[in-house]
């Protein structure tokens, strides 16, 4: 059994189509299948659902992935011990981000870069569920996600800031319909830009509307903050946006801000699979995190709106 037969399963899982998988593997198609045709016969059993196409894992496949993965993850970290044993460290730190954090994430690539300046960082913007389930299959190394008691269980855990939650309005709105609105049953009158229903900080802030008694009136859905704030600006309806995000428009004056009341937090920080001993660039981000006052350069950002 080679590493390179783990390897091309694994992109052949990621890829979905043998050709693609070939292609990111460097290899010709016949390769890439003779290479797993092989590690099957070493096995004794049928991996991969063969028709015209790739058809998907067998039972038995899906569990020789799982391995498959959690031993490419161990190399991975072996070599960077070994990066770390000659001082500088090296390699892609794979990181599952909230797209509600997505803005802050590079205060903390940032702090690690000042220490540890050759890592590479593959950013990838993923649900909570999906970062849990990737962190679980060896796909990512570390999640920047929402820390609540299901999520912590099982993971090693890092919170660095509590999330509040503002209403963002147009620049000069609080002269017309939306003055002296801060709490969340004064929201029904006014018209809202929201993430769409999918996403874990829209379903916080449905259910902080049905506590207010408010139905809301949703003009427009998105799936990214930078076309929320668009709409803001441009649209000149409203929304309600975590107050990390502050920093990113600090000083634009396209915006005005409002802390909601009663106010609504959620906890947000690192996560990562358990282990006797942390990856050394998991540990490098880690540490690097701690030395971010983020709850206090968040929360100073609300007394300057």
């Amino acid at each position: 059994m080679f590493i390179r037969q783990l390897n091309y399963l694994v992109t052949l899982a990621r890829e979905q189509h043998f050709a693609r998988a070939a292609e990111v593997c460097n290899v010709s198609q016949p390769a890439l299948s003779s290479a797993i045709r092989s590690l099957e016969n070493e096995l004794g059993l049928v991996i991969v659902q063969r028709g015209r196409r790739f058809l998907g894992f067998t039972e038995e496949g899906e569990r020789v992935l799982g391995w498959a993965r959690q031993t490419l993850a161990t190399l991975e970290h072996m070599r960077q011990d070994a990066s770390a044993a000659r001082v500088r460290l090296s390699g892609t730190l794979r990181i599952g981000v909230i797209p509600t954090t997505l803005p802050v994430v590079s205060l903390l690539v940032a702090s690690c870069r000042a220490e540890h300046a050759e890592i590479r960082f593959s950013l990838r913007s993923l649900s909570s569920t999906d970062i849990l389930r990737q962190l679980d299959d060896f796909e990512l190394d570390i999640g920047f996600t929402y820390l609540d008691r299901e999520v912590q269980a099982g993971f090693a855990v890092s919170p660095l800031y509590r999330e509040r939650y503002v209403l963002m309005s147009p620049a000069g709105s609080g002269e017309g319909a939306c003055a002296g609105i801060d709490r969340w049953a004064d929201l029904g009158g006014l018209q809202l830009c929201l993430l769409n229903a999918s996403m874990q900080n829209r379903q916080v802030i449905n259910a902080a509307l049905r506590r207010a008694g408010v139905q809301p009136t949703v003009v427009a859905e998105a799936d990214s903050l930078l076309t929320l704030l668009s709409s803001i600006q441009h649209v000149q309806v409203h929304s309600v946006l975590p107050h990390s995000l502050l920093g990113s428009v600090h000083g634009h004056g396209a915006f005005a801000a409002t802390l909601l009341k009663p106010e609504l937090t959620r906890e947000i920080g690192l996560i990562t699979r358990n282990a006797p001993v942390m990856p050394p660039l998991v540990s490098a981000l880690w540490e690097a995190a701690q030395r971010l006052d983020l709850q206090g350069r968040f929360d100073a950002l609300l007394s300057d709106t």
